[in-house]
């Protein structure tokens, strides 16, 4: 993760930050991101992955094995699959990556400490959050524009901090930048917190762009428009 820590407490391998956070990515990949390799897409928002703010402590030798989480693998395949590989076990390259790379990190805390424990609570946060219900009550449905404040305002309200909400950019002679992802953060005891302060602009240039982004960077205050994915083209 790249969001600056604001939580209290501290881990003993991260003496130099006044605590640790966690982001729970929801990512729902629009068309043109995907139209080249997925295979039967959801029209609904799906997980990205959990992933701690900082990378060191990781086990890097602690390997997936996706008999441990044989018991998720039906809510798995629905909430978290790989949207961007077409091969028959894409979405275990998926999982396996999210583990290898983020889980073993994240497994420095009790709640997250076994393969099982991470995914799950995922699932577990993922349907808390239930992004999908919720953007629908606020009103906010595909091939719609919004202004980038109202559905940061309107996300704000119900969950009570400020989320990151991230684009596509706009290309060519594309209008306006495309809903992508949104991205809610959690202090380490898993409680929801600000990825951003109230009121704070959004980045520009390089700091815009997460890491491993996919062309993804932060929404840029003004217009974006809420695609919707059209099956009938895959």
């Amino acid at each position: 993760m790249w969001v600056s820590n604001k939580a209290e407490g501290t881990l003993p391998v991260h003496l130099d930050s006044p605590g640790w956070q966690r982001n729970l990515r929801k990512a729902y990949f629009t068309q043109k991101e995907v139209k080249d390799h997925c295979k039967d897409p959801p029209d609904y928002w799906t997980i990205h992955g959990l992933w701690p703010d900082k990378s060191e402590g990781c086990n890097r030798s602690w390997h997936f094995n996706p008999e441990e989480i044989k018991d998720l693998l039906s809510d798995m395949r629905m909430y978290w699959p790989d949207l961007l590989h077409s091969s028959p076990n894409r979405s275990l390259h998926l999982w396996k990556h999210e583990w290898e790379k983020h889980g073993t990190c994240a497994a420095q805390l009790e709640a997250l400490n076994s393969q099982k424990k991470y995914f799950g609570k995922s699932l577990d946060l993922s349907k808390e959050l239930a992004l999908n219900s919720t953007l629908q009550k606020l009103g906010i449905t595909p091939s719609t524009y919004y202004q980038i404040s109202d559905i940061k305002d309107a996300l704000v309200s119900v969950y009570g901090v400020v989320p990151k909400v991230q684009c596509l950019p706009r290309q060519g002679d594309e209008e306006v930048q495309l809903l992508a992802q949104i991205e809610v953060c959690f202090s380490k005891d898993l409680q929801l917190q600000n990825c951003m302060e109230p009121g704070e602009p959004a980045p520009r240039g390089p700091e815009a762009r997460p890491p491993a982004s996919l062309g993804l960077e932060i929404c840029k205050d003004g217009v974006l428009f809420y695609p919707a994915l059209n099956k009938t083209n895959h």
